[in-house]
């Protein structure tokens, strides 16, 4: 029998070393080495053993592929299908994240019984035993009857039996636990969980099966495991929501088979998860008076536009550094809008504690939130209450002009559609046609944005 070879890889500078040792003499760190198996080259073929390369090692051009598109499979809930780009690639592979109790096995789990009666689709769970599965299924309410579930963590046997079964559809819960008879670190390290990944992900694209893995995250958010973890799937979703809300939003941070930054809504009910159809009701749910430094804003999402609140509260300050505070926002980008808002709008907030929250749990992460973020912090700081019928988008440069941002007649149409009557928008934004029943300011500095502001009945 060949002997299997392997090296051991630091984490952090890369340097390889022929055994473990407890520092990397290159970089100087500490318990960072982690066992790697090395391909062997064939005698008789030439080839590496365990390479997911081209089949065959076929060249060929561009113009001779075939660019007909795959056929889609329907999991039977849009808003997972919107964040996937139109719905599930066969051969692909999907990596979905979140904390625990996020709903990530709750929202595989529905997708799968609702296609078992379709197609063939297999459920490994790594984490529970079948019977504790089979008991969410029926506290769901959900078709059981031709799901295939299997409990097992060798991902050698896993993939055996798939053989077998032929599933169009699989779901592995979840890849941190698990592992190769053939590696001697524990399951979730960072050797097992690439080797792993990689072995499932080869055995996907060779049968044409769709491949849902569930992964761990670290306690800052991010996905556990090694960064080439996400260079290997296709497509990577994040499930969030914090543990006193009910909504849960599905983002896509990477996607080969759609865009990306599309934002799926759903919510957690005793049926198990349901899409939320219109996003913007439950981000608008505001009361009926309403108080300074509250307002709406227009942030895109993938390919819709969501509208959100934005509240933001000025007060004075007890300590010698006062606080700034965000949540759903860059705090680095509100410490620069501040500055900007002195340097060019004369308001200076130095001494002031400055909170910002987005409400319903929404993270921003583009620059459309600058306008409204300013206009929101002079409300709370003047204590002038706005319209509730006003709605602001617009990103601000450091100089204090208003610069344009993306889609914006869509932005204005879908705040108009919820009934807002006024916007300021950035003049580069400016509607070619009138809006029916939107009167619609434009500025381009933001001494201009405070003008209208104060002109705002």
């Amino acid at each position: 029998m060949k002997k299997k070879k392997s090296a051991f890889v630091c984490n952090d500078c890369g340097a390889d070393y022929s055994k473990w040792q407890g520092q990397c003499t290159e970089c100087g760190a500490w318990n960072t080495l982690s066992e790697v198996r090395l391909a062997v080259r064939s005698a008789s073929s030439g080839k590496l053993s365990g390479f997911a390369g081209v089949a065959d090692g076929v060249v060929t051009t561009l113009d001779e592929i075939d660019l007909e598109e795959l056929p889609r499979l329907k999991t039977g809930t849009q808003e997972l299908d919107l964040v996937l780009g139109g719905g599930l690639v066969p051969g692909s592979c999907v990596l979905i994240g979140g904390h625990p109790g996020a709903g990530k096995s709750t929202l595989l789990l529905q997708v799968l019984c609702d296609l078992s009666g379709s197609v063939a689709a297999l459920y490994v769970t790594g984490e529970e035993s079948p019977q504790q599965v089979a008991m969410r299924a029926q506290r769901l309410g959900l078709p059981t009857g031709k799901l295939q579930i299997m409990a097992e963590t060798a991902v050698e046997t896993v993939c055996q039996s798939a053989e077998q079964v032929r599933p169009s559809v699989m779901v592995v819960d979840s890849i941190q636990v698990m592992h190769m008879e053939d590696i001697a670190s524990a399951p979730g390290s960072v050797s097992q969980v690439r080797e792993c990944a990689a072995m499932l992900v080869r055995f996907a694209k060779q049968t044409n099966t769709v491949l849902l893995l569930v992964g761990h995250v670290t306690k800052d958010g991010s996905l556990a495991g090694p960064k080439v973890l996400e260079h290997m799937i296709d497509c990577s979703l994040m499930l969030e929501g914090d543990s006193d809300s009910r909504y849960r939003t599905l983002r896509s941070m990477k996607n080969r088979f759609g865009a990306v930054n599309e934002l799926g809504v759903f919510a957690m009910t005793e049926r198990g998860m349901r899409e939320v159809a219109n996003p913007s009701a439950i981000f608008l749910q505001r009361g009926d008076a309403v108080s300074s430094g509250s307002l709406v804003m227009v942030v895109w999402e993938g390919t819709r536009p969501l509208l959100v609140e934005l509240q933001a509260l000025v007060d004075d300050s007890h300590l010698g550094n006062p606080r700034r505070v965000t949540v759903g926002l860059d705090h680095n980008r509100l410490a620069m809008l501040l500055a900007v808002l002195h340097r060019h709008g004369g308001l200076m907030v130095g001494d002031q504690d400055v909170f910002v929250n987005v409400v319903g749990g929404v993270k921003v992460l583009e620059t459309s939130a600058d306008l409204a973020l300013l206009l929101a912090v002079i409300s709370s700081f003047r204590d002038r209450p706005l319209p509730p019928d006003l709605v602001v988008f617009g990103e601000v440069g450091l100089s204090g002009e208003i610069r344009a941002v993306p889609n914006g007649q869509e932005r204005l149409r879908e705040a108009a559609k919820h009934g807002f009557k006024l916007a300021i928008v950035p003049a580069a934004n400016a509607p070619k046609e009138p809006i029916d029943g939107m009167r619609v300011v434009t500025v381009k500095k933001v001494t201009e944005a405070i003008d209208a502001l104060v002109s705002v009945p």
